[in-house]
Protein backbone atom coordinates (compact mmCIF):
# COMPACT_ATOMS: atom_id res chain seq x y z
CA UNK A 1 0.00 0.00 0.00
CA UNK A 2 1.46 3.38 -0.96
CA UNK A 3 2.09 6.22 1.47
CA UNK A 4 -0.67 8.21 -0.21
CA UNK A 5 -3.22 5.43 0.27
CA UNK A 6 -2.10 4.96 3.88
CA UNK A 7 -2.62 8.67 4.46
CA UNK A 8 -6.10 8.52 2.99
CA UNK A 9 -6.98 5.59 5.23
CA UNK A 10 -5.73 7.47 8.28
CA UNK A 11 -7.70 10.56 7.33
CA UNK A 12 -10.90 8.61 6.72
CA UNK A 13 -14.00 8.47 8.87
CA UNK A 14 -13.35 7.84 12.54
CA UNK A 15 -15.07 4.89 14.19
CA UNK A 16 -16.18 6.84 17.24
CA UNK A 17 -16.16 10.05 19.24
CA UNK A 18 -13.32 8.92 21.53
CA UNK A 19 -10.94 8.34 18.63
CA UNK A 20 -11.79 11.68 17.05
CA UNK A 21 -11.28 13.55 20.30
CA UNK A 22 -8.01 11.73 20.93
CA UNK A 23 -6.66 12.52 17.47
CA UNK A 24 -7.54 16.19 17.94
CA UNK A 25 -5.71 16.20 21.27
CA UNK A 26 -2.66 14.49 19.80
CA UNK A 27 -2.47 16.96 16.92
CA UNK A 28 -2.96 19.91 19.25
CA UNK A 29 -0.37 18.59 21.69
CA UNK A 30 2.27 18.37 18.98
CA UNK A 31 1.43 21.83 17.61
CA UNK A 32 1.34 23.59 20.97
CA UNK A 33 4.64 21.91 21.81
CA UNK A 34 6.39 23.04 18.61
CA UNK A 35 4.54 26.26 17.70
CA UNK A 36 3.43 27.60 21.07
CA UNK A 37 0.01 28.96 21.99
CA UNK A 38 0.06 31.94 19.62
CA UNK A 39 1.39 29.99 16.65
CA UNK A 40 -1.22 27.25 16.94
CA UNK A 41 -4.65 27.72 15.37
CA UNK A 42 -7.82 25.69 15.58
CA UNK A 43 -7.78 25.42 11.78
CA UNK A 44 -4.28 23.94 11.79
CA UNK A 45 -5.20 21.49 14.54
CA UNK A 46 -8.22 20.37 12.53
CA UNK A 47 -6.13 20.01 9.39
CA UNK A 48 -3.48 17.91 11.11
CA UNK A 49 -6.12 15.73 12.79
CA UNK A 50 -7.99 15.25 9.51
CA UNK A 51 -11.26 16.66 10.86
CA UNK A 52 -13.42 19.73 10.35
CA UNK A 53 -12.93 22.86 12.41
CA UNK A 54 -16.50 22.38 13.64
CA UNK A 55 -15.52 19.02 15.13
CA UNK A 56 -12.68 20.57 17.07
CA UNK A 57 -15.04 23.21 18.42
CA UNK A 58 -17.59 20.52 19.29
CA UNK A 59 -15.17 18.89 21.71
CA UNK A 60 -13.24 22.02 22.78
CA UNK A 61 -15.14 25.31 22.65
CA UNK A 62 -12.07 27.53 22.28
CA UNK A 63 -8.33 27.39 21.72
CA UNK A 64 -7.83 28.13 25.40
CA UNK A 65 -9.97 25.15 26.42
CA UNK A 66 -8.09 22.94 23.97
CA UNK A 67 -4.79 24.19 25.38
CA UNK A 68 -5.86 23.38 28.93
CA UNK A 69 -6.79 19.85 27.87
CA UNK A 70 -3.42 19.41 26.17
CA UNK A 71 -1.59 20.53 29.30
CA UNK A 72 -3.15 17.77 31.38
CA UNK A 73 -0.13 15.93 32.79
CA UNK A 74 -0.24 12.13 32.51
CA UNK A 75 -0.09 10.14 35.75
CA UNK A 76 3.11 8.50 34.53
CA UNK A 77 4.89 11.87 34.67
CA UNK A 78 3.84 12.47 38.25
CA UNK A 79 5.01 9.00 39.20
CA UNK A 80 8.49 9.71 37.80
CA UNK A 81 8.87 12.65 40.14
CA UNK A 82 7.15 11.10 43.14
CA UNK A 83 9.64 8.21 43.20
CA UNK A 84 12.88 10.21 42.92
CA UNK A 85 13.11 10.49 46.69
CA UNK A 86 13.16 6.72 47.06
CA UNK A 87 16.69 5.40 47.36
CA UNK A 88 20.05 6.46 48.78
CA UNK A 89 20.20 10.18 49.61
CA UNK A 90 23.69 10.47 48.08
CA UNK A 91 22.18 9.75 44.64
CA UNK A 92 19.20 12.10 44.97
CA UNK A 93 20.65 14.75 42.67
CA UNK A 94 21.16 12.32 39.82
CA UNK A 95 17.67 10.82 40.21
CA UNK A 96 16.07 14.28 40.11
CA UNK A 97 18.03 15.30 37.01
CA UNK A 98 17.20 12.05 35.23
CA UNK A 99 13.52 12.45 36.09
CA UNK A 100 13.47 15.93 34.53
CA UNK A 101 15.24 14.81 31.36
CA UNK A 102 13.04 11.73 31.11
CA UNK A 103 9.90 13.84 31.37
CA UNK A 104 10.83 16.77 29.12
CA UNK A 105 12.83 14.83 26.54
CA UNK A 106 11.10 11.45 26.68
CA UNK A 107 8.03 9.99 24.97
CA UNK A 108 5.89 12.58 23.10
CA UNK A 109 2.77 11.90 25.19
CA UNK A 110 4.79 12.96 28.23
CA UNK A 111 7.19 15.58 26.87
CA UNK A 112 4.84 17.48 24.56
CA UNK A 113 2.39 18.69 27.26
CA UNK A 114 5.35 19.93 29.29
CA UNK A 115 6.89 21.70 26.29
CA UNK A 116 3.47 23.18 25.52
CA UNK A 117 3.48 24.58 29.05
CA UNK A 118 6.95 26.03 28.51
CA UNK A 119 5.99 27.81 25.31
CA UNK A 120 2.52 28.75 26.48
CA UNK A 121 3.74 30.25 29.75
CA UNK A 122 5.05 33.25 27.80
CA UNK A 123 1.56 34.26 26.70
CA UNK A 124 -0.93 32.32 28.82
CA UNK A 125 -1.57 32.89 32.51
CA UNK A 126 -3.11 29.40 32.75
CA UNK A 127 0.03 27.81 31.33
CA UNK A 128 2.24 29.92 33.56
CA UNK A 129 0.38 28.84 36.69
CA UNK A 130 0.18 25.22 35.57
CA UNK A 131 3.92 25.09 34.97
CA UNK A 132 4.69 26.88 38.23
CA UNK A 133 2.49 24.55 40.25
CA UNK A 134 3.90 21.48 38.54
CA UNK A 135 7.54 22.41 39.15
CA UNK A 136 6.92 23.43 42.74
CA UNK A 137 4.90 20.38 43.72
CA UNK A 138 7.08 17.70 42.12
CA UNK A 139 10.12 18.50 44.24
CA UNK A 140 8.27 19.40 47.42
CA UNK A 141 4.94 17.59 47.65
CA UNK A 142 4.99 14.62 50.05
CA UNK A 143 8.78 14.73 50.27
CA UNK A 144 9.48 17.57 52.66
CA UNK A 145 10.82 15.30 55.38
CA UNK A 146 13.33 13.74 53.00
CA UNK A 147 15.12 16.95 52.03
CA UNK A 148 17.36 18.88 54.42
CA UNK A 149 16.71 22.37 55.79
CA UNK A 150 15.23 25.17 53.69
CA UNK A 151 13.30 22.59 51.69
CA UNK A 152 11.12 24.86 49.62
CA UNK A 153 13.91 27.28 48.70
CA UNK A 154 16.37 24.51 47.81
CA UNK A 155 13.75 22.65 45.76
CA UNK A 156 12.90 25.85 43.91
CA UNK A 157 16.53 26.58 43.10
CA UNK A 158 17.11 23.04 41.84
CA UNK A 159 13.98 23.22 39.68
CA UNK A 160 15.00 26.62 38.28
CA UNK A 161 18.38 25.29 37.20
CA UNK A 162 16.87 22.28 35.48
CA UNK A 163 14.10 24.26 33.81
CA UNK A 164 16.73 26.68 32.53
CA UNK A 165 18.77 23.89 30.98
CA UNK A 166 15.74 22.22 29.43
CA UNK A 167 14.40 25.52 28.08
CA UNK A 168 17.78 26.29 26.53
CA UNK A 169 17.87 22.85 24.89
CA UNK A 170 14.28 22.51 23.70
CA UNK A 171 12.72 25.97 23.38
CA UNK A 172 15.52 28.50 22.79
CA UNK A 173 17.67 25.75 21.24
CA UNK A 174 21.10 27.04 22.23
CA UNK A 175 23.36 24.95 19.94
CA UNK A 176 25.97 23.99 22.55
CA UNK A 177 23.31 22.68 24.95
CA UNK A 178 20.93 21.30 22.32
CA UNK A 179 23.69 19.22 20.73
CA UNK A 180 25.12 17.90 24.01
CA UNK A 181 24.42 14.30 24.99
CA UNK A 182 22.06 13.77 27.91
CA UNK A 183 24.55 11.65 29.83
CA UNK A 184 27.21 14.32 29.55
CA UNK A 185 24.84 16.96 30.90
CA UNK A 186 23.60 14.69 33.68
CA UNK A 187 27.16 14.01 34.83
CA UNK A 188 27.80 17.75 35.08
CA UNK A 189 24.46 18.89 36.50
CA UNK A 190 23.70 16.09 38.99
CA UNK A 191 26.48 17.02 41.50
CA UNK A 192 25.24 20.63 41.53
CA UNK A 193 21.64 19.58 42.15
CA UNK A 194 22.82 17.15 44.83
CA UNK A 195 24.68 19.95 46.60
CA UNK A 196 21.64 22.21 46.49
CA UNK A 197 19.21 19.60 47.81
CA UNK A 198 21.52 17.97 50.35
CA UNK A 199 24.48 20.23 51.09
CA UNK A 200 27.65 18.55 52.28
CA UNK A 201 28.58 19.23 55.86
Amino acid sequence: MSDQIKLEVKRGRRPGKYNTRQEILESARALFSSQGFTGTTIRKVAEDAGVDVAQVMQFFHSKQELFLAVMSIPTSVLEKFDTVFEGPSEQLGERVVRAYFSAWEGEPEISEPLLAMFRGSMVSEDARKQLSDFIQSRLVSNNKAKISCDTVLRAGLAASMLVGVLTSRNVIVVPTLAEAQQEQLISIIAPAIQQILIPSQ
